[in-house]
């Protein structure tokens, strides 16, 4: 593997064209901090199969469209070339393009929306960097804040229209959520697509690609996404969540991303971490769970907000446990992942 990544490396630092793909599979990798082409071709697959089982192969189509667009964006604003060639500017982009064709209705304005998206997403995560870079990264806060902000308009025009959001009156009473027991292949359900639900696909043949594209990376990365996504579904569970939200891994996604990052990423693996990890993990459930809450009257996602918040006060005290080495450089850098 690793002689096949070097051989890969030497074509593409030959050839231009070759490392601007290399560089957008880096991309799609780091949705899931891994700055791996292969890991983004295996992603990459998981997007085109989620889409295509969903009926809606647009939302393969936009992600790649918007791939592109916020890397040739950071080549434009001429970014730092470390961190370009690692895929750190285009991420967040790919989860805007999926996600605006995910939740907006198909037509002309759509595509204008996805490019609009992936290229203010990059700005945006230039400006988070510098906020955050003393005790993390951006991680997937610029594909929030501007996916939040381009939801929000559509209900102020005409030409865009929300396909999986409501419509009308958006201010509404938040009913709560009623519990009902899970039978055990509702609960593996649940954890298969937690892991799917990072790259906004309900699909279990998809969680199985994410988790063999973090594979050939790094087992400790498809261990802790499986270890969260299991505990997330659990904690879900315990606490009397709907069971929709848990099979449908609504409530799973973003511990997913708190348990690779934490577990993975920002420290050193040691027990200590992994209990750090388990809280922090519990906790995202929980923030999760408020934020569907908080965010009924503006009838717009969540999306990974709670795994960003999360992430961030979890990283503020990181003085007291042993910061990775590998992380450094992403924290230093435009900002980690996910």
């Amino acid at each position: 593997m690793e002689q096949a990544l070097a051989k890969w490396e030497s074509l593409a630092a030959s050839s231009g064209l070759l490392r601007f793909l290399d560089i957008n599979l880096r991309s799609i990798g780091q949705v899931m901090f891994q700055s791996n082409p292969l890991t983004g071709v295996l992603f990459l697959a998981a997007i085109a199969w989620g889409s295509y089982a969903a009926g809606a192969p647009r939302v393969a189509i936009a992600g790649v469209l918007a791939v592109l667009v916020a890397n040739l964006t950071a080549v434009l604003l001429r970014a730092e070339t470390e961190s370009l060639h690692a895929g750190l500017y285009g991420f967040n982009g790919i989860l805007v393009g999926l996600a605006l064709a995910t939740f907006l209705a198909p037509g002309p304005l759509l595509w204008v929306y996805v490019i609009l998206g992936a290229a203010v997403s990059v700005v945006v995560m230039l400006g988070t960097t510098n906020v955050v870079k003393s005790w993390g990264g951006a991680l997937t806060f610029p594909f929030v804040l501007t996916t939040w902000l381009l939801l929000l308009a559509t209900y102020g025009f005409s030409g865009l229209a929300g396909a999986a959001l409501p419509s009308g009156n958006v201010v509404t009473a938040f009913q709560p959520y009623k519990g009902s027991p899970l039978q055990l292949v509702d609960l593996v359900q649940g954890v298969f697509l937690s892991i799917s639900q990072v790259f906004l696909k309900a699909s279990s043949i998809a969680a199985l690609l994410l988790l063999a594209g973090l594979a050939v990376s790094s087992l400790a990365a498809a261990a802790f996404a499986l270890g969260g996504a299991i505990l997330a579904v659990l904690t879900a569970h315990l606490f009397g969540a709907e069971s929709d939200l848990i099979t449908g891994g609504l409530l799973g996604f973003s511990p997913v991303l708190t348990a690779i990052a934490l577990g993975t990423v920002f420290y050193q693996p040691s027990w200590r971490v992994a209990v750090y990890t388990v809280l922090a993990t519990v906790f995202t459930v929980i923030v999760q769970s408020a934020l569907n809450v908080a965010l009924t009257p503006f009838a717009i996602p969540a999306l990974t907000v709670p795994f960003v918040l999360v992430t961030w006060l979890f990283l503020l005290p990181r003085q007291r446990l042993e910061a990775a080495p590998a992380a450094t450089h992403e924290s230093e850098r435009p900002a980690a992942v996910a």
